[in-house]
């Protein structure tokens, strides 16, 4: 078995996060390591799942490419080889249109655009840490989705290279995507299959 990566105090970086084989999941953001198990819940995959299909569904035909978690998208500073790249995260949901910026390990570089749905797990690190990583990656949209509170905040990049402010867009609004001409997400059936599923009975035999 490979390290575990839990001494906050250590630096790693992509080439250790490869090794590690302890059947979790990491990201790495500027060397430092966050465990990422368990899975998300089926709320959350009820948000993610309706986002994708309408970003995929514009997106078909298209030179831009969607993903979903999870996709490694690693965000050098620099030149630096693959092996010392020192963040790694697996983003809710990328938009990339650059392929250059694909290959078979996912996306080096940063995407256009980054979905990121909050947990009570996950939040304070979407709210901060990947926030000013994403900004000084240069990602052109990031957006915190809130399942709970049925809201999406989008942030944009500016001209100077900072995060302005904010717009947010209640559940049953439309949100412009800044980085396409035409394409607007109709936010009511995104939190209307999270709702479904929400309130949805288990299958047999669980609960």
């Amino acid at each position: 078995m490979g390290p575990l990566a839990q001494n906050k105090d250590e630096v790693f970086t992509y080439g250790d996060y490869l090794r590690w084989d302890d059947g979790e999941r990491w990201e790495l953001i500027d060397g430092i390591a966050y465990n990422m198990t368990p899975a998300p819940s089926r709320f959350h995959q009820g948000v993610s799942r309706e986002l994708l299909l309408q970003l995929g569904n514009y997106l078909r035909n298209s030179a831009c490419e969607v993903y979903a978690a999870p996709f490694d998208v690693r965000l050098p500073e620099g030149d630096e080889a693959d092996d010392a790249v020192r963040t790694v995260v697996q983003p809710d949901i990328s938009v990339v249109c650059d392929r250059s910026k694909l290959d078979d390990k996912g996306c080096k570089g940063c995407p256009d655009l980054i979905v990121e749905i909050l947990s009570p797990a996950t939040a304070r690190k979407d709210l901060k840490e990947k926030f000013l990583r994403y900004e000084r990656a240069g990602v052109k949209e990031y957006w915190i989705v809130d399942p709970s509170g049925k809201t999406v905040t989008v942030f944009r990049l500016t001209d100077v290279g900072r995060y302005g402010r904010p717009d947010v867009y209640g559940e049953e609004e439309r949100i412009r995507v800044g980085i396409f001409e035409d394409l607007e997400i109709d936010l009511q059936p995104v939190f209307l299959a999270a709702a479904e599923v929400h309130q949805s009975p288990p299958p047999e035999g669980e609960g």
